[in-house]
């Protein structure tokens, strides 16, 4: 895993002066690659890469980037990991395509692919995590291209006469033509989700590349010219052809998720630096350590951080889960002040404002992992994919139930349930406790009540999705002159032709959005600031294809999400050890911001500050600040969605 940047200058240019710009645009990714460094200009061309290396395989210069293929037609700057590239590497070879090789990196393998089969047959056989440029020097086309769910960012755009591309957008800002201006549009839609959502970017003209996809630039393209990206697999596609493939023996489908999973595990093993795995003791860490541990010859090194919150730890789970599989385990207790201490970095972590606040147990959790290997492997994507979430095991049931009441008596109980406060809810939660089974109790009961009433209040199920995944119902009200804009993900849902069953619906929404645009850049961010590569065997393109064939009924059972996981989980760890609430990995931001953050929080949300800006509805977010202060609600989300657009204000647009 590295960092990448460069740019392309139609017609040409000097080659000292592409160098320099290129050279400024890596030079700002340095954390992602602290290893080595290397670039490459052609001053015909118009075109400079530049690369950040952090070593992994290959740990020899034959490994080193930008590479150039043996027939010099092809040149890569490549961030990722692919992991069937032994699997290419012996087909080439059979084919008698194979060159002399120079080492044994994929880079190499990448480029012999594309010479042999052209980019966008190559992109299809990939197996792994990725984002590339590919100057290709026959047809003087530059190509940049994603992983099939954007594991690896890839973001790019035009800076006067060049078209610029980077891992992160700060290698964009050092270009001298950077000028954009924020997007409101996109303000409004990270107030719904906490993120914004793909292509856009918060400054305008900016895009992130959508997963799965590839851009051509031709020689001719004019200064702002932006083509449409083109996929080279599609996950719509993939689930909507499932419907007709299901698969119908429950024994069949366990034994053959602990194949595809085994074999995307010892693939994503594949490594010549130290690895491990994060384990929070829940069912998809455990499932991924649990088929590490059965391949190795000596135990896996696991890492956990736990909060002395009870609501917020799993620390103790994890510890139980690591002595039954026999893993080299470290745990670090974290303490309030060393969490916090990780908000001011969050600004530069994440160069575009992220609300998603666990972003700080992710960071730290890196922190403690880098300290010991380079790769650290999870268990993300597991919920997206079997369907973990709440809304995944109650969201069409309840949908089903309130959609039969009349809408009066549906809104006003919605009404009710608003009204309710948080703290009494969480009381009766906890007082109810010891007399339910374990699976019963709910953490955080006053957050689910208000989710609840969302529910309560939908007019159809797309709308009672949306709310769920709404922090801000209403953001155009929230956002001065805010509009929502279009998404990439919103776009493919549409174009979903066949009736899906309202739990495939959710998770492919999931899997298009929150999992892409939240969950994998937080993890590639949080654990790229301290350079430690993270590996997800759940997005391993054969387990992807198969989880589709699974029939809801497989995935969502008992009122349990995750059952497939679950039947497989339960040949290597005793249930009784992971059969729990589900928590997530979050920290307790609604009492940090009535105690220990409160004077931050003030001073970024102060009126006069946010009149003097001119970004948010003062009066809606002094209320919220009121409601959340007296305790009568809980808006830790929402107000963490402003503090964060705030502090990034402060970072990147003081100047």
């Amino acid at each position: 895993m590295c960092g990448i940047a460069g740019l392309f200058r139609p017609g040409g240019g000097e080659e000292g002066e592409l160098s320099t710009i290129a050279k400024f645009m890596t030079d700002a990714l340095t954390y992602r690659g602290p290893d080595a460094e290397g670039y490459w200009a052609s001053a015909s061309a118009g075109v400079a890469f530049g690369h950040r290396r952090l070593s992994i395989l290959d740990l020899s210069q034959a490994g080193s980037q930008p590479m150039h293929s043996d027939c010099g037609r092809f040149t890569v700057t490549f961030n990722g990991e692919i992991y069937n590239h032994l699997d290419i590497r012996a087909e080439l070879e059979a084919a008698g395509e194979a060159p002399n090789w120079r080492g044994h990196s994929d880079t190499e393998t990448l480029l012999c692919a594309f010479r042999h089969w052209g980019a966008q047959a190559a992109f299809q056989r990939l197996v792994g995590m990725f984002a590339l440029a590919l100057w290709d020097a026959k047809e003087r086309t530059l190509t940049l291209a994603r992983d099939r769910f954007g594991e690896k960012p890839l973001f790019y755009g035009w800076c006067g006469r060049d078209l610029v591309f980077g891992s992160e957008l700060k290698a964009l800002g050092t270009h001298p033509a950077w000028s954009p201006a924020l997007d409101r549009s996109s303000l409004t839609s990270l107030m719904r989700y906490a993120y914004v959502p793909a292509p856009a970017t918060i400054w305008t003209g900016i895009r992130k590349l959508p997963s799965a996809s590839c851009v051509t630039f031709a020689p001719g393209t004019a200064p702002g010219v932006m083509p449409e990206p083109k996929s080279y697999w599609s996950l719509r596609e993939t689930v909507v052809a499932a419907q007709t493939k299901r698969i119908a023996d429950e024994r069949e489908a366990v034994a053959e998720l602990q194949r595809l999973l085994s074999i995307a595990v010892k693939r994503q093993c594949l490594s010549d630096v130290p690895l491990g795995a994060f384990l929070s003791g829940g069912i998809d860490s455990s499932t991924i350590v649990a088929l590490m541990q059965a391949q190795a010859s000596q135990p896996v090194r696991t890492f956990t951080i736990g909060f002395r919150e009870d609501a917020f730890d799993e620390a103790a789970e994890a510890r139980k889960v690591a002595a039954h599989l026999g893993t080299s385990h470290t745990e670090l207790y974290v303490d309030p002040q060393t969490a916090r201490n990780v908000i001011p970095k969050l600004p530069t972590m994440y160069d575009e404002p992220f609300g998603d606040s666990s972003q700080i147990p992710t960071h730290l959790v890196s922190v403690l992992a880098r300290q010991h290997v380079t790769v650290a492997l999870s268990g993300d994507a597991g919920d997206e994919l079997f369907g973990g979430y709440n809304r995944h095991v109650w969201g069409n049931s309840l949908s089903r139930r309130f959609g039969a009441l009349p809408a009066p008596l549906r809104h006003m109980l919605g009404a009710v349930l608003r009204a309710i406060s948080p703290e009494p809810t969480d009381t009766i939660a906890r007082m109810m406790a010891p007399l339910l089974p374990q699976r019963f109790n709910i953490r955080r009961a006053g957050d689910q009540a208000a989710k609840l009433a969302r529910i309560v209040g939908s007019t159809s199920f797309d709308d009672m999705y949306r709310e769920l995944c709404s922090i801000d119902r209403d953001p155009a009200q929230t956002i001065l002159h805010g509009e929502e804009g279009e998404s990439w993900s919103a776009d493919e849902m549409d174009k979903v032709n066949a009736a899906l069953d309202p739990l495939d619906r959710m998770t492919l929404a999931d899997s298009l959005s929150y999992l892409t645009d939240d969950i994998l850049q937080k993890v590639d961010r949080a654990a790229m600031a301290v350079a430690l590569e993270t590996r997800v065997p759940f997005l391993d393109k054969d387990v992807v294809e198969f989880a589709a064939r699974i029939p809801p009924d497989m995935k969502v059972r008992d009122g349990r999400g995750k059952w497939l996981i679950r039947q497989l989980l339960d040949q290597h760890v005793p249930a009784a050890l992971v059969d729990r609430p589900k928590t997530g990995f979050g920290i307790p931001i609604d009492d940090w911001l009535r105690g220990p953050l409160k004077p931050w929080a003030s001073d970024l949300l102060s009126p006069a500050r946010l009149q003097t800006q001119g970004l948010f509805n003062v009066g809606r977010v002094t209320a919220r600040v009121s409601e959340h202060m007296s305790g009568r609600r809980n808006h830790g989300s929402w107000l963490w969605n402003v503090l964060m657009v705030q502090a990034w204000h402060d970072q990147w647009c003081t100047n």
